[in-house]
């Protein structure tokens, strides 16, 4: 069933996560928060989805081709889903696909600070009643408060050892000339007080937000995610592509000189350059499978990105679509995403396998799509979680691009600076 007729209401601003807060426990409970920066002006809130599909996908994103799925859709694509082609099978940690249909949903612009109420419907009426839902969801918005640590734990899955074993090997690998780059990743778990919830790690990481921050909830599983990464955007109006490979990264300091220094330094790396450059080419040639040809170009090189515990190096690759296609084509182009894989990419993903178990929700994708535009982010800094016997139990990983000049401790050291915001939302400094 199609929902072919829209409402949109605008209404006072109102705070997106103080909304989301007011939502938490409804079904399907949504919230893609951005930081209200250069790349985050909208910020969107949902609850209770009408159509929930959860499966398998195979090779292909035919589902995303159902014109049911054309709009007010949020979708996960698991990491794993995108590399089993060069893994093989093996026993997933979460569905390959999650996909739900938001007849009404709040989208914040922080730019002109005005909320909007849209209503999806099968005709008029059924619109606009499902815009006066979304637009009664702002008076139930709750002041946010950052509860205490919500976590009891935050135990690695292996020893330090282990990853720097596995860095050692890629570095080995990639002289004996089998591949360039893989991003290998540590991985750590633990579970939730029986008085928390997934929501209270979103509260505790309010004074951090990033660009792709978002948090979801269907059934006995939710994820929690502080991305800074643009995996893509595409309009369908102007066919314009977009993706920012982040490669590259300097814990931040609290001294303002170091800190300057430290970002300098991650400019000037000759390193981190090439390791962002091998990830842009790659994205390259994975953005030209979906693009008219001659159009792909990089319009921002080896920009630094500051973050709340970290700085970035990112680049910025674009294209014009050709006329054929659509969201789920440039999907199935470019998934899963290079920059956590590495290059070439099946080559990199069958050496990720050798060394960690399936991924899950990490480093795959969380999708929204509206009239047939895409954005998508990189599931890194994201823990999921699964609800078992009442207790909410997480995973949450940390990776870093290996290449031939990679030193084990510096690497095992940059993931530590990677997950820091995470595990102090989960267990506090």
């Amino acid at each position: 069933m199609t929902l072919a007729s829209v409402e949109r209401r605008a209404h006072p601003w109102r705070d997106p996560l103080a909304v989301a807060a007011g939502l938490r426990h409804r079904d399907g409970a949504l919230a893609l928060l951005s930081d209200g920066g250069p790349l985050g002006r909208w910020s969107f809130v949902a609850a209770d989805p009408d159509l929930v599909r959860i499966e398998p996908v195979g090779e292909r994103l035919d589902i995303l081709r159902d014109p049911a799925f054309a709009s007010g859709v949020v979708g996960l694509l698991a990491y794993d889903a995108g590399a089993r082609p060069a893994t093989g099978l093996r026993e997933p940690l979460w569905p390959d696909l999650m996909l739900a249909r938001y007849p009404a949903m709040l989208a914040f612009d922080h730019e002109t600070r005005t909320a909007f109420a849209i209503g999806r419907g099968v005709d008029d009426a059924s619109a606009r009643a499902a815009a006066e839902r979304a637009g009664a969801w702002l008076g139930e918005a709750v002041e946010p408060a950052a509860p205490p640590p919500p976590a009891t734990r935050f135990q690695p899955e292996a020893p330090e050892s282990a990853y720097t074993d596995a860095v050692a090997d890629v570095v080995a690998r990639i002289a004996a000339g089998e591949l360039f780059q893989a991003n290998i990743a540590r991985a750590w778990t633990g579970e939730l007080r029986p008085d928390a919830d997934p929501f209270d790690v979103m509260l505790r990481l309010a004074d951090r937000a990033s660009a792709y921050g978002a948090f979801w909830r269907l059934g006995d599983r939710a994820l929690v995610s502080n991305s800074p990464e643009l995996f893509l955007t595409f309009d369908p109006e102007t066919r314009r592509i977009e993706t920012r490979p982040i490669k590259g990264t300097r814990p931040r300091d609290p001294d303002p000189a170091r800190d300057a220094a430290l970002a300098a330094e991650l400019q000037a790396s000759a390193k981190d350059r090439a390791e962002n450059l091998m990830i842009v080419d790659l994205m390259r040639n994975d953005l030209a499978r979906a693009a008219a040809p001659g159009s792909v170009r990089v319009e921002r090189l080896f920009e630094v990105e500051p973050l709340a515990t970290v700085h970035h190096l990112v680049s910025t690759v674009a294209a014009e679509a050709r006329a054929d296609v659509a969201a789920a084509d440039l999907l199935e182009a470019t998934f899963p995403p290079g920059s956590i894989t590495g290059a070439p990419k099946h080559q990199a993903m069958k050496v990720i396998a050798g060394h960690e178990p399936p991924r899950g929700p990490w480093c795959g994708s969380l999708f929204h799509i509206e009239e047939g535009g895409l954005t998508a982010s990189v599931l890194i800094r994201t823990a999921s979680f699964e609800l078992e016997e009442g207790v909410w139990r997480y995973r949450t990983l940390a990776g870093a691009g290996i290449v031939a000049d990679s030193d084990p401790a510096a690497e095992l050291a940059e993931t530590d600076a990677k997950i820091r915001a995470l595990r102090e939302a989960l267990i506090g400094p």
